[in-house]
């Protein structure tokens, strides 16, 4: 007898036991910050955990002698909103004052020496963009008599290009108007000499100048030395060279050049970027990727440290943002086995969907499971646990659902004039592809009301299987009930046509995913109570009620 009096208060424990280890795990899937398609910001935080900042990295630069490097990156400083970028700038006025003849070349370097010819004490201290130097007469004089005893082959075939007369977008350079093209074509040959381009890019320099030189034809090479001409306008000399070194094609050149143009406002962060993790490749592609918002991206991770910035471009994914709390002590691990944490995410959520279903069964129709076996039985809780699995991975991923919107630093095919390089081309306004808060929120309450609808239903279900009235009424009873059964559509598709007309009123913000949310967790809803309790219930009431006949 208190064997049998244990087995309710030990069933009672375990519906309780199963429901906390259900939540406990929904809250660990929901707070790990791992995503298939996008960063959590958890992740770069980690990342960038004991890295360089920002304001030491411009350090570094100063302590080298090179202040027009840290000049962009003191800039960059402070647009991430570094600490340290005031500490940073006091240094850095410091430097200027008592190293004047180094600011106009943005440091020293020995391979300096042809350039300095016809400087003065009193000429300027400032940063001075290295192509300023190289469109006069005597620089270009003097550069080129240094160059013409070069004994480096692609040096002198370089020098050749100069006397090609089949170019596009220059003036050629043995003409009237050409020297913007020979004070490009002097520059890239000197970077050459001076070993100032990467290994990968001195190789594809050298064999697009060999194919102009054999066809007659300036091709490609042209646009590389637009890049350079672009790029010149705008950084001093060491500036110059130290991207140069980190750039790994002629790809990453134009890319940089592009981005100059379309996006000044943002060069210290991409520019402090390549410095930052030694690649301009890794950092222009992923601007070009996402636009804008990748810009923002990149300030968020150069806000953490040189490791964020090195995780986010490898990756090369958006940057999740407004997505609710973040579940820290799981970054490192998400950080170091991404696929192991997302494995984890998602089988934590499986298993809390399962064990939620199944202390619903328990508290509910726990009094009735013995004379009613099969009438709630547990194969679809397995089948359910899956199905809103995989709707909650559709909705907690980001960046899974819209389509990547169209980047705003795409090159396009144009042909620019060369008066109007300076000119930043117009920019056109973009939207990111995240979920804020108030998505998030919106598809919570709609979730929220239909897990209420369920509930409300399952409750009426064991209401009436818990009566003492024959089988026949309880059917009655239950085909009356149809209305309550389908409520959840109903108010689906209310939640659905409400969030449309405020959003074509405009008193809330246009978002498609969270209004349809609504409409979908109807359904889901409708489909739990129809499929899984209430036809097998019917039908096990049906087989009562033939029995009942069939006796009498």
């Amino acid at each position: 007898m208190s064997a049998s009096a244990d087995v309710p208060g030990a069933r009672s424990g375990l519906w309780q036991a199963w429901l906390l280890l259900g939540l406990g795990l929904l809250a660990v899937a929901w707070l790990l910050p791992v995503n298939v398609k996008s960063l959590n910001p958890a992740l770069l935080r980690e990342a960038g955990r004991d890295t360089p900042t920002v304001a030491g990295f411009g350090r570094n630069l100063l302590d080298l002698d090179k202040p027009g490097p840290a000049a962009l990156v003191l800039e960059a400083a402070r647009q991430t909103g570094d600490t340290g970028a005031s500490a940073l700038s006091v240094i850095f006025e410091s430097f200027a004052a008592k190293h004047r003849d180094m600011m106009p070349w943005g440091g020293w370097d020995v391979a300096l020496e042809p350039l300095l010819v016809g400087r003065t004490a009193a000429s300027s201290a400032d940063s001075q963009p290295v192509l300023r130097f190289m469109v006069t007469q005597q620089a270009r004089d003097n550069l080129r008599r240094y160059l013409a005893v070069s004994r480096l082959p692609a040096v002198q075939t370089l020098l050749k290009t100069g006397e090609l007369a089949t170019t596009q977008r220059f003036v050629p350079a043995n003409r009237p108007g050409g020297q913007p093209l020979e004070a490009v074509i002097l520059l890239t040959a000197y970077l050459w000499q001076t070993e100032h381009l990467s290994a990968s890019l001195q190789r594809d320099v050298r064999l697009l100048a060999e194919n102009a030189v054999q066809s007659g034809q300036m091709g490609e090479l042209e646009d590389f030395y637009l890049d350079i001409l672009t790029l010149g306008q705008r950084l001093n000399w060491i500036q110059l060279s130290e991207l140069l070194r980190t750039a790994g094609s002629l790809g990453t050149v134009g890319q940089f050049a592009h981005l100059t143009r379309v996006a000044p406002e943002h060069l210290p962060v991409i520019y402090t970027s390549a410095l930052m993790t030694k690649s301009a490749d890794s950092v222009a592609h992923y601007l070009i990727a996402f636009g804008r918002p990748g810009a923002d991206s990149l300030k968020l991770a150069l806000s953490y440290g040189a490791g964020a910035v090195e995780q986010l471009v490898l990756r090369q994914v958006p940057v999740t943002r407004g997505a609710g709390p973040e579940f820290e002590v799981g970054a490192s691990f998400a950080l170091r086995h991404p696929e192991l944490a997302l494995l984890f995410k998602y089988a934590a959520f499986l298993g809390g969907i399962f064990l939620l279903l199944r202390s619903l069964d328990l508290r509910l129709f726990r009094s009735v499971e013995s004379t009613l076996r099969g009438a709630f039985p547990r194969m679809g809780s397995g089948l359910i646990a899956a199905i809103l699995t995989f709707i909650f991975f559709v909705f907690s991923e980001p960046f899974l659902l819209n389509a990547a919107p169209t980047s705003d630093y795409k090159i396009k095919l144009t042909i620019p004039v060369i008066g109007a390089l300076a000119a930043p081309a117009a920019t056109a306004s973009t939207t990111t592809n995240n979920m804020d808060i108030t998505t998030i929120l919106t598809i919570t309450i709609f979730a929220a009301i239909q897990v209420g609808m369920y509930v409300v239903c399952l409750l009426k279900i064991s209401e009436i299987a818990r009566s003492s009235m024959p089988a026949a009424v309880r059917l009655r009873l239950m085909e009356n009930e149809e209305n309550l059964f389908d409520g959840g559509l109903y108010i689906g598709i209310a939640g659905t046509a409400t969030a449309l007309v405020l959003q074509v009123l405009h008193f809330i913000d246009a978002n498609l995913l969270a209004a349809y949310s609504s409409n979908l967790f109807g359904i889901v809803c409708v489909a739990l109570v129809k499929i899984r309790h209430v036809r097998p219930y019917k039908r096990q009431l049906i087989i009562e009620v033939q029995q009942a006949t069939g006796t009498a």
